[in-house]
């Protein structure tokens, strides 16, 4: 994958209660468990916020049907809340090394709109539009484009 390749950086969450520890060998064996070659995303940080390279950024992801040749994917643990209904669970940390994150991978790829998974759900009413009724899941659980929009215009 060449960085003119990439249109979008999807964020997800790991869907994984705040309460929750899920470390980035869970992750690994969940999406082995699912087929993958390892970790999905490009990217995945902690609630501490530490930053975990999954695949080399010019390695296709396998995070989002249909797009994985165009984006790079970056997951945030987190994404329930304690009683598992999505909700914004990052950490001030995480939202710290999101946002630079994001902003180093823009420098890589300004062309790249940063959106969220669920950004990404089929139109099935053919608006032009995705709304929550047509999302096929909740992931990230926040408004990433609107959150990031700075970055977008960039």
């Amino acid at each position: 994958m060449r960085t003119t390749d990439i249109r979008y950086i999807v964020l997800h969450c790991s869907a994984t209660r705040s309460t929750q520890d899920y470390s980035p060998e869970a992750l690994e064996h969940d999406h082995r468990g699912r087929g993958f070659r390892g970790i999905g995303y490009h990217y995945y940080v902690r609630r501490s916020g530490e930053v975990i390279p999954c695949r080399p950024l010019d390695q296709i992801g396998a995070h989002v049907r249909g797009y994985n040749a165009c984006s790079w994917g970056v997951c945030y643990e987190g994404g329930l809340d304690s009683a598992g209904r999505p909700a914004d669970t990052r950490t001030p940390k995480q939202r710290a090394s999101l946002l630079r994150l994001l902003r180093q991978l823009k420098g890589y790829a300004p062309q790249a709109h940063i959106l969220g998974h669920r950004d990404l759900s089929p139109d099935r009413n053919g608006d032009g539009r995705i709304t929550s009724e047509e999302w096929l899941k909740s992931c990230p659980c926040l408004e990433a484009e609107t959150e990031y929009r700075t970055l977008n215009d960039l």
